[in-house]
């Protein structure tokens, strides 16, 4: 019986055998979202923009936090914030 490979043993071009979901992908990115709380209005464009679903939205906090488990640090909830909340910094500063 074979053991499951990770995303990281996946030949190019390789299809996964399961949704993002199954494997935590943040390690892919060089840049990470930081968000300027005194800038941001919780308009949640960027939760609706997140291709991956990283930026999780708690109503009952009021509040937005990004899973680093799973952004890949595209920037498009950086460049779509309408108030740039947002900006992308590299991971390690």
């Amino acid at each position: 019986m074979s053991q499951e490979k990770s995303w990281k043993e996946i030949s190019i071009a390789g299809v996964c055998s399961k949704s993002s979901l199954g494997f935590m992908t943040g390690d892919w990115k060089t840049y990470m979202p930081v968000r300027d709380l005194e800038k941001c209005t919780l308009c949640l464009t960027c939760v609706m923009f997140c291709p991956e679903g990283a930026i999780k939205w708690q109503p009952d906090k009021s509040q937005i936090w990004f899973d680093m488990n799973f952004c890949k640090g595209c920037g498009i909830c950086a460049n779509e914030c309408p108030t740039k909340a947002i900006t992308m910094k590299m991971e390690k500063e």
